[in-house]
């Protein structure tokens, strides 16, 4: 039976290189189709279909010329001449809510702490690392003015950004403009909240008309976008002044762009991972007092986590992402970074909502952190958590308990890099289609993913999606608590939290010696830190329990040492430090 089983594989493929005369468009394809028609059956196996004989292999890739092709080529002609994913939206929604009880969607607004005795610091340094709602209480008792900050922060960019490499554009006249508005408004006895006058940064990845937004990337390094994006409408109509387009990494996959790699503010050796790296190093350092970051797998909590801020990622669907470059529909989420918790629910408030134009947003129903009770919550703390955090809440009266997601999904990982590729392809098809990733900042990253993604067939990607459902299932019944705590950073949490659309909190928790430090010392640090998750639409839950950490603790609050390394510590450049390539951190 053997040899002839290895004849009749010889005659079929003999049959698919003849058969290559039936379907090649002219006499020039030929030579070539022939040659490429004996790999047909090696291509099958390429996407685990190798079980099609022969004669059913010629007949797939005839019916393929003759029928696929065309709506293939018609579909490209019709939404995938631009890219970026700012034109045509799916009309396939991912909905993270694990009820479909009523519920009442009245926005309601949180009801910020109020900080009476504020004084205005002597020094501008003091004032660059205050609280947004400390600056706030300065500028609504008109101890200082919108301008006067803008001034301040603009210069802090343009000191720092050239060791950190952190701001790709900074929009000094719009800020002026905008400052002046803020100011005037509080002449007339008009104040917006908390955000009145604060100056803020934007991932460049949120278009802003009238400035550049590059993506980070050298392919769009001067594209210039006739779009006012939902989230920067949101924060302007609170009154932030945006001084600064920060740095995405290329394409939003890491922290190398167009014009560098952008560095961590407290060991400057190290770079600052994930692609809201700008956002990251730039809160970290006081350089804005808040930045709006995105992710879609890791690009919040990693730099967050390396950098040492406070950041949360939201519920997916929470912020609109009306023009906003995307990877992944159903997993790109906009998120805030800032000194504290209190100051990422003071942002979440400004941000939420309905965004008419993004199928995916919602109006979520938070209840406001701040009146939170919770001594009434059962918080989980896995093997990985950080201790001091679990012995501050339980402290604080919080009912603390051991917890572990129970899943049987394997698959998590490979499920969000098949979702996570094939939506960023889609929305990338052209720049892939006319060799634009040949000149991407790093080959081994989007070009290596989007390439391989081009041959996950439909019916795989759907079987993703099933598995992806799969898995929430699971996770909604094993999630038995209000939260639980634990590692920000681990890549089978990040692809679970990021598919399940769970939120997370990362907050620092404290600082380490930094591996081999120089013989006489160094102030440069590693930062510890660990993630809150909370259930889908509970980010409220996330954020009381930060809030509830942060009263009694000041890792927060912690300045890196950008100006006074040690004695003898001079950073060589190109780094030492060698960051190992990590799978995928969008």
């Amino acid at each position: 039976m053997r040899p002839f089983k290895k004849l009749w594989e010889r005659f079929q493929e003999r049959i698919v290189v003849q058969s290559c005369k039936l379907f090649v468009e002219d006499s020039k394809s030929y030579g070539k189709c022939l040659e490429e028609a004996t790999q047909l059956r090696c291509t099958f196996k390429m996407v685990d279909a190798h079980f099609f004989n022969g004669t059913k292999v010629v007949e797939v890739a005839k019916d393929a010329v003759e029928f696929n092709l065309p709506i293939i080529r018609s579909n490209r002609r019709l939404v995938a001449s631009e890219n970026g994913g700012l034109h045509n939206p799916s009309c396939l929604v991912f909905n993270p809510e694990w009820t479909h009880k009523h519920v009442d969607n009245t926005s309601k607004r949180f009801q910020y702490p109020a900080l009476p005795g504020i004084r205005r610091p002597k020094s501008e340094e003091d004032i660059a690392f205050m609280s947004i709602l400390e600056l706030g209480e300065l500028i609504r008792t008109n101890q200082i003015t919108s301008h006067e900050l803008v001034q301040i922060f603009l210069q802090r960019l343009k000191r720092y950004n050239p060791v950190l490499e952190a701001v790709i554009t900074s929009t000094d006249e719009l800020a002026y403009k905008q400052a002046k508005e803020a100011d005037e408004l509080i002449a007339k006895g008009v104040y917006l909240g908390p955000l009145h006058g604060i100056p803020y940064g934007l991932k460049d990845i949120i278009a802003v008309p009238g400035y550049k937004t590059t993506w980070g990337s050298r392919s769009f390094k001067d594209q210039v976008l006739d779009i006012e994006a939902w989230v920067y409408k949101r924060l302007r109509s609170a009154g932030a002044v945006l001084v600064a387009k920060l740095v995405s990494g290329s394409l939003a996959y890491d922290d190398i762009w167009f014009g560098g790699r952008t560095r961590n503010p407290w060991n400057i050796e190290e770079f600052s991972t994930g692609s809201s790296a700008g956002p990251a190093a730039s809160t970290s350092a006081g350089l804005v007092p808040f930045a709006i970051g995105s992710e879609t797998a890791g690009s919040i909590t990693f730099p967050a986590s390396r950098c040492g801020v406070t950041a949360l990622r939201p519920t997916f669907g929470t912020v609109g992402r009306t023009g906003v470059m995307s990877i992944s529909e159903s997993l790109d989420k906009l998120g805030p970074f800032c000194r504290s918790a209190a100051d990422c629910s003071v942002v979440l408030d400004a941000i939420r909502g309905k965004d008419p134009d993004d199928l995916s947003s919602r109006d979520i129903p938070f209840r406001d952190p701040f009146s939170i009770d919770i001594r009434k919550l059962t918080v989980g703390y896995m093997d990985d958590a950080e201790m001091e955090v679990v012995h501050v809440l339980k402290a604080k009266g919080v009912n603390m308990v051991p917890f572990k997601l129970n899943y049987t999904v394997d698959s998590v990982q490979g499920i969000l890099n098949f979702t996570m590729d094939v939506e960023m392809l889609a929305h990338f098809d052209e720049w892939q289609r006319t060799g634009q990733d040949d000149i991407y900042e790093a080959q081994d990253q989007w070009p290596t993913e989007l390439r391989r993604s081009r041959v996950i067939s439909a019916v795989d990607y759907v079987q993703a999606q099933r598995a992806r459902r799969k898995l929430i299932e699971e996770v909604k019944k094993s999630f038995t608590v209000d939260a639980f705590i634990g590692n920000a950073t681990d890549w089978e949490k990040v692809c679970l939290g990021n598919l399940v659309g769970l939120p997370v909190i990362v907050i620092p928790t404290g600082l380490k010696n930094i591996s081999n430090p120089p013989s006489k010392g160094t102030r440069r640090r590693t930062t510890i830190n660990t993630g809150i998750y909370a259930r889908p639409d509970h980010d409220h839950i996330a954020l009381a329990l930060a809030i509830a950490y942060q009263s009694v603790t000041d890792h927060h609050k912690q300045r890196p040492p950008i100006d006074d390394l040690g004695p003898n510590d001079k950073i060589p450049d190109p780094p030492t430090v060698v960051i190992p390539p990590r799978r995928l951190h969008p």
